[in-house]
């Protein structure tokens, strides 16, 4: 009598899964040293990479056509890594920034806002990507500004997507309150899901940048704080 000293295949996977719950807890633990980052300087580096994605985005053949939706936007969303890992259920975050455009093309000094979303169900897998969000509605910057960005059915703001790896439909994209550009820089997921997203605003970056009193209103609308140090990120985009 022969006996089968191969272990079940049960046991076998367990090294398997135990190392991607490791790359999955890395990869969260990077994202949190970015999410709880230091006020006085986090900024200033997210506003570094910020340029750096718009510069990028414009000469990728898949992204290129931001250019155009840029210059007719009302505002934008940068967000140069929005991480997102799970295992069972998922959270996704990463911090960013909203412009807004004046009727002469002239864009705002950059107010600070971070991310955040969470999803359950069976994902297992991790994400880093580089996102830009490009609002086309005055209800879109309204949802930002009053609401902390809200995306979804359950708000009216509708989201087309575009981007490398994603399949988005262009006819369905042509009436959408707001388009999201994504890159996906690492991960096994398709793209960033912003149904239940919030973006919320960071009073301690802002604060940290212009001075006290900087809410995003008074950086964005009503032009009362700027820093020459984002002027870098306002002629990515095509500031006058």
């Amino acid at each position: 009598m022969t006996t089968n000293s191969r272990p079940p295949a049960a046991i076998r996977r367990r090294p398997r899964i135990r190392a991607a719950l490791m790359g999955v807890a890395a990869l969260v633990l990077a994202s949190c040293a970015d999410i709880k980052g230091d006020p006085q300087t986090l900024p200033q580096d997210l506003i570094n990479r910020a340029t750096e994605t718009i510069d990028r985005f414009k000469t990728l053949p898949g992204l290129a056509a931001i250019k155009k939706h840029i210059a007719l936007a009302r505002a934008v969303v940068v967000l140069p890594s929005v991480v997102k890992a799970g295992f069972i259920g998922a959270a996704e975050g990463g911090h960013g920034m909203l412009l807004v455009r004046d009727p002469s093309g002239r864009w705002s000094y950059p107010a600070f806002y971070t991310l955040g979303a969470a999803s359950f169900g069976f994902q297992a897998g991790i994400q880093d990507t580089e996102v830009v969000l490009v609002l086309r509605s005055e209800k879109a910057l309204q949802a930002v500004l009053e609401h902390q960005g809200k995306f979804g059915a359950d708000t009216g703001i509708t989201v087309g997507f575009m981007g490398l790896g994603l399949e988005a439909s262009t006819t369905a994209n042509l009436g959408a309150d707001v388009l999201a550009f994504a890159n996906s820089k690492l991960g096994l997921y398709g793209g960033v899901s912003l149904e239940g997203a919030a973006l919320v605003r960071r009073k301690d970056f802002n604060e940290a940048f212009y001075g006290p009193g900087a809410t995003p209103r008074a950086i964005v609308l009503e032009g009362k704080f700027a820093n020459p140090l984002a002027d870098g990120l306002r002629a990515a985009l095509g500031a006058p």
